[in-house]
């Protein structure tokens, strides 16, 4: 799983990075600090992976892992290489959903490049140049495409359907959200590669003193909780200096300190449920004496897709899938103990795993 963090300037979005990956990006309090993108490896705590680890003894522990990358603050133009916009486009096509760090809080010490604070207006900014973008690769599309759409049943479908997209973006809609009839207009628009279709965590950047009560009294996160809503989009709770101090703390220490602000979770935590949710993501899991490891897949996914995510012999020469839940083993306390009660399951080809599967496949090559 592939993030990009995005955000005006000076909205906290690299002191959030260095916090969630400790990868010491530059933060400074002037635009463009950030111009090639940063990029750091992030584990998804599992508490499950621990778990199996301590009870099968295993020589290896590996966790689930995010590639977080900070890109370019972006400014008004973008779109026609103002700023640094050019590379921020581009940089954005490359992640799997955008985490945009939006600022809710006032700091007379931190320079805004509006001036003020509107977290509805800062979206806007940086979604307009994202929709200026799609536009520019529909109209090239559209012409190619235009020539043929009366003579070829195919690419008529395809043009009107061009111009369903086109007219969305026309309206400053994003076209994440939109529907589509079939799955061969899913296919087109897939190879699009469109920046509004990327899915989009927002980030509310707030004070500390916003925490405890998830930010309910603060006007700036309810509008554009509200904005979220209406554009297929996600809201979690942040604060960047929080999160910055939390980083550098020990386990222990690290619990008292949310504790002492109201809170049950970092915003590391947030982010990653927030972001297997809106890509539709859950692990499995595999254990032995060698090994435990978290493996992340689609939701809805095969048992010989998932078999493929180890090892593509494993997907080519399926047999079987050894399954039990995580909760059944850990109840249990091995293997053969859960066995014993019928709790393992042998499953087929047509199997969908579930989160929190402990699988062993069977195949053959």
């Amino acid at each position: 799983m592939k993030l990009g963090i995005v955000g005006l300037p000076n909205v906290g979005k690299s002191t959030l990075f260095n916090s969630l990956t400790k990868a010491g990006a530059e933060a400074a309090n002037y635009p463009f600090c950030t111009i090639e993108p940063n990029k750091g490896i992030v584990i998804v705590p599992d508490e499950r992976v621990d778990r199996l680890s301590s009870l099968f003894h295993s020589k290896k522990t590996i966790y689930a892992t995010i590639e977080f990358v900070d890109i370019a603050g972006l400014v008004a133009g973008a779109s026609k290489g103002e700023g640094l916009g050019n590379q921020f486009l581009a940089h954005i096509r490359e992640v799997d959903a955008i985490v945009h760090v939006v600022r809710c809080f006032e700091d007379t010490n931190v320079t805004h490049v509006d001036g003020t604070i509107d977290a509805v207006r800062d979206v806007g900014t940086i979604d307009i140049e994202l929709i200026f973008a799609d536009l520019e690769v529909l109209e090239r599309r559209i012409a190619k495409i235009a020539k043929t759409a009366r003579m070829d049943k195919t690419a008529g479908k395809e043009h009107a359907f061009l111009l369903r997209i086109k007219e969305r973006l026309e309206g400053n809609l994003p076209v994440r959200g939109i529907e589509c009839a079939d799955e061969e207009e899913s296919a087109w628009l897939s190879g699009y590669q469109l920046l509004t279709n990327k899915p989009v965590i927002f980030a509310a950047n707030v004070e500390d003193a916003d925490l405890a009560d998830d930010a309910q009294s603060n006007a700036q996160v309810q509008a554009l909780r509200a904005h979220a809503k209406e554009t297929d989009a996600q809201v979690f709770v942040v604060c960047a200096k929080v999160e910055q101090e939390l980083s550098e703390l020990e386990e222990e220490e690290k619990q008292e300190f949310l504790q002492e602000l109201g809170m049950s979770s970092s915003g590391l935590d947030k982010l990653i449920a927030a972001s297997y949710e809106t890509l539709g993501l859950m692990s499995f899991l595999t254990t032995g004496e060698d090994e435990t490891r978290a493996w992340t897949i689609p939701v809805g996914t095969k048992a010989p897709k998932a078999a493929g995510k180890i090892h593509t012999d494993f997907e080519r020469g399926f047999i079987k899938a050894e399954v039990i839940s995580y909760e059944d083993l850990v109840r249990e306390g091995s293997v053969a103990a859960a066995r014993e009660k019928g709790l393992m399951r042998m499953e087929g080809k047509e199997y969908i795993v579930k989160d929190g599967d402990v699988i062993t496949f069977r195949f053959n090559v």
